[in-house]
């Protein structure tokens, strides 16, 4: 494999794989069901099925107790099982273009809290690189079985989610190294490229035909601000969208400097990540962590409980497997949003699933033990309270520019100390910082083709 690249998808084939060669297509199709390992399986990085649609979920107003429709993307169909391997993919094969990653020279740095370093080593799996993940040792055990699964070795650093800023120092010492290269999904565009091309796009497809076809709100909770970048892309298309930024109540660093510990695995990292561009955050909404594990609980295990609060037997059904905390904060986000801004029936609100259940039992599994009784009737009292009683406290509106600049001197509170200079940081206070990093999907899809 040394000095050998398959490449694989550009920007545009995972936006669009309609635009991939259809016997590669056929053949990503079949191994994605046949054999998780196959390479071919990086032309399954994409939100469309098998027919071109976009995965997604539209949340019945029983659930969310809002006349707006919620329109969820759903990551669980990734290889992986997670959108992250998007990021962790358009990286890595930036770097393999610029020539600053090299197969048999390499060993692959992924700094993550769950997602992005499963992405990671089941990238490098694929391109026979040796990765090794970066992340907090109080991560979900499913998160540490993946990534072993696929071959990564694991590096931990004392903490949770909330202490990522001990994975990037620990990232940095090991880059020390010209033999290790990092995928930093915080700092490095590649991750903001893929979410504004290959996710914005699929939201902005995804409410056709449904509502008014427009999108008046998108709501995501930052871990490394990725998705967010699907914002930028969706405001083009209709400009009235509102974004929202999600923060756990217990680590609200965005929304008033606040840290501390919390439960949502994969957000709430206690910085402005550098690829966040906060000139296109106009509100910041914090959710309790404990409604999210606790909602996940009723969309899992609660199906009669639904059934019995009016919602349709195969709409409960579906809510099962699809959803991780960080899911169930997005969608309540959504539903908070969609009362905040009054939104009526012919209104949209999108969102994402990042991953599904399949790496959160053990997160059940602690709050069954957190937790007194969890009988029907207290299902039932969550399922109200949760979603059908969500309040809208706790929404910061971030559109003047007072607010703007406190988000900016988070970012260099964060930043300056890993080496980015003011120059930099200011030049992302420019709209035309963005559009320009943007551009350059063009630059890497000519080079991918050329390569491939």
């Amino acid at each position: 494999m040394a000095g050998k690249i398959p490449f694989g998808p550009t920007f545009t084939e995972m936006c669009d794989p309609s635009q991939i060669d259809p016997a590669i297509r056929q053949r990503a199709l079949k191994a994605l069901k046949e054999n998780e390992l196959d390479p071919i399986n990086l032309f399954n990085i994409t939100w469309k099925d098998e027919n071109n649609q976009v995965r997604k979920m539209v949340l019945p107003p029983e659930v969310t107790g809002v006349d707006a429709n919620i329109v969820v993307l759903l990551g669980r169909g990734f290889p992986s099982g997670s959108h992250k391997v998007g990021p962790a993919y358009a990286t890595l094969i930036e770097g393999c273009v610029d020539g600053v990653i090299k197969p048999g020279e390499h060993t692959i740095l992924g700094p993550s809290t769950g997602n992005f370093g499963i992405g990671v080593a089941y990238i490098c799996k694929l391109l026979g690189f040796r990765a090794v993940v970066i992340m907090p040792d109080n991560m979900s055990k499913e998160r540490y079985e993946r990534i072993r699964k696929y071959g990564g070795d694991l590096d931990l650093t004392p903490g949770t989610e909330s202490d990522v800023i001990l994975t990037l120092q620990r990232t940095y010492e090991l880059k020390k190294d010209p033999r290790n290269f990092a995928l930093a999904q915080f700092e490095l565009l590649p991750n903001y490229r893929f979410h504004r091309h290959v996710t914005g796009n699929a939201a902005i497809e995804a409410v056709q035909g449904i509502g008014n076809g427009r999108i008046a709100c998108f709501t995501s909770a930052p871990g490394s601000a990725g998705t967010l970048g699907a914002g930028d892309q969706i405001k083009k298309a209709f400009p009235e969208c509102k974004v929202a930024a999600l923060e756990p109540y217990e680590c609200s660093t965005l929304y008033n400097g606040g840290r501390g510990q919390h439960r949502i695995e994969g957000i709430g990292d206690k910085m402005c990540t550098l690829i966040h561009n906060v000139l296109n955050t106009d509100f910041i909404v914090l959710i309790h962590d404990e409604d999210t594990v606790r909602g996940l609980k009723v969309f899992q295990d609660g199906t009669e409980v639904l059934m019995k609060n009016g919602v349709k037997e195969a709409d409960a059904l579906a809510l099962r497997d699809n959803f991780g905390p960080s899911g169930i904060c997005n969608i309540l986000g959504a539903i908070k949003m969609a009362k905040y801004l009054r939104l009526g029936p012919g209104d949209n609100v999108v969102t994402v699933a990042t991953d599904g259940f399949d790496r959160y039992p053990s997160v059940l599994e602690d709050l069954a033990r957190r937790t007194l009784e969890i009988e029907d009737f207290v299902l039932e009292r969550w399922f109200k309270d949760i979603f059908l009683k969500a309040h809208t406290h706790y929404i910061l509106d971030t559109r003047r520019p007072e607010a703007k600049g406190r988000l900016f001197q988070q970012k260099e509170k964060d930043w300056l100390p890993f080496g980015y200079t003011r120059e930099y940081l200011d030049a992302m206070k420019s709209p035309s910082f963005w559009e320009d990093e943007y551009a350059k999907i063009e630059y890497y899809d000519a080079k991918i083709k050329e390569l491939r």
